[in-house]
């Protein structure tokens, strides 16, 4: 099974991000060792728009292809999109047969190599169609709001008095861990009726979109590491 690793060098929640130096080494190149241990990845490719991320990926073990072009990198720009273009030009350039493989997102750095086999088994046990990481949501969804234009609060589900732990518990995608058949992709979607969880702990589930999630992902690394 190929690794996509997705790293736009455009990012504007916490610039440079991608290869921002986490305890000793870029953020990205935690997701590049942790693929290139897995059991089950044979090649890892760092899809990215930005030569400097290229090279400093390419300096950790990712496999040399190409850049992906600027419009599959701007903010607008679909995930899916980019994962269509890799798979494509790595079928017809490159002698690559892909139809399955894993996205592993350079922002979620805490998660090991040890996720990535157990989500691959899961995905081969149940033939199933995609494998997504998850973690278990401490607070109920029926108590979240919105916020309308006046500054008032709205309902998103009816309104539930409910103690927490008479509440049915929830999961949310942890960005961590995407595995897809490329037939899925193909058909637009991330999801069918054998799609499956792969869930994971809430700390591996870091995933570094801001300055202030980037500071408790170094808070959590020191610990790790003392």
């Amino acid at each position: 099974m190929i690794a996509i690793i997705p790293a736009r060098g455009g990012s504007k929640g916490l610039p440079g991000k991608n290869i921002r130096d986490l305890c000793g080494k870029p953020m990205i190149a935690y997701t590049i060792e942790a693929a290139l241990s897995s059991k089950y990845i044979t090649d890892v490719i760092v899809s990215t728009d930005d030569l400097g991320i290229y090279k400093i990926a390419l300096a950790h073990g990712a496999k040399d292809t190409f850049l992906r072009p600027s419009e599959l990198a701007t903010d607008s720009a679909r995930a899916i999109d980019n994962y269509l273009y890799t798979l494509d030009r790595l079928n017809k350039e490159y002698d690559y047969d892909v139809n399955e493989f894993i996205v592993l997102q350079p922002t979620s750095p805490l998660r090991k190599t040890e996720d990535i086999d157990k989500a691959i088994e899961l995905f081969e046990s149940k033939n199933a169609d995609s494998v997504i990481s998850y973690s278990e949501e401490h607070h109920p969804i029926s108590w979240h709001k919105y916020i309308n234009g006046n500054g008032k609060l709205e309902n998103i589900f009816p309104d539930s008095l409910n103690n927490r732990q008479d509440e049915r518990v929830s999961y949310y995608p942890n960005g961590a861990i995407f595995i897809f058949k490329y037939k899925l992709i193909c058909s637009g979607s991330y999801y069918t009726d054998n799609s499956y969880p792969f869930l994971m702990p809430r700390n591996r589930s870091v995933d570094v979109d801001t300055l202030e999630d980037f500071e408790y992902l170094e808070f959590l690394m020191e610990k790790i590491h003392e």
